[in-house]
């Protein structure tokens, strides 16, 4: 059970979700799920599917025996996502395993796409262009970036990018804190 506790907390963690986000999510109390992570409790399959499904977990997670991971994320496992209207596809390369501290992502932009404004955050931030070409603004400063150049900064630094060619462009991402 204790494993049962740790991967929730880690998984809470690891989204940035507090207890009381979790709470609004599960219908659960907050001293509740506080005694859950720190394992003074009991935890009903009801309690637990509620948490699974807030965290974007199947219950099978739970039960998986972490000394079995496979660290190796295999092509036909890599699934394409967007974040909300973005016209950024990301293809995660990043395994979930407890105290992760970064996240990869193979990122392809659409032709001409813009990110509409500026963004700043904790950590660091890099992209190797692989196919295309990338514009990337950080602070003041722009940076032209073709098929074989690469760029590492600080994420505090007010940034965005676009692709300013006519075709995809693919880059390869490594993302500190982890975030996904």
């Amino acid at each position: 059970m204790e494993d049962i506790f740790n991967k929730i907390k880690f998984l809470r963690k690891e989204q940035g979700i507090t207890l009381k986000e979790l709470s609004l999510k599960t219908e659960l109390s907050v001293s509740f799920l506080s005694q859950i992570e720190r394992g003074t409790t009991s935890l009903a399959i009801t309690s637990l599917k509620k948490i699974a499904d807030a965290l974007g977990e199947s219950m099978v997670y739970f039960f998986e025996d972490n000394n079995d991971l496979n660290y190796a994320i295999y092509e036909e496992n890599q699934k394409p996502f967007r974040i909300g209207s973005s016209d950024a596809t990301l293809v995660s390369l990043s395994n979930h395993f407890p105290d992760r501290k970064m996240d990869t992502f193979i990122i392809t932009l659409d032709p001409h796409h813009k990110d509409s404004e500026l963004v700043q955050h904790p950590g660091e931030e890099f992209y190797y262009v692989m196919e295309g070409e990338v514009v990337i603004y950080i602070g003041e400063k722009k940076y032209s970036l073709k098929k074989g150049d690469a760029i590492h900064f600080p994420s505090t630094v007010l940034h965005k990018w676009e692709n300013p060619c006519d075709n995809k462009t693919v880059l390869i991402s490594s993302v500190s804190p982890a975030v996904f």
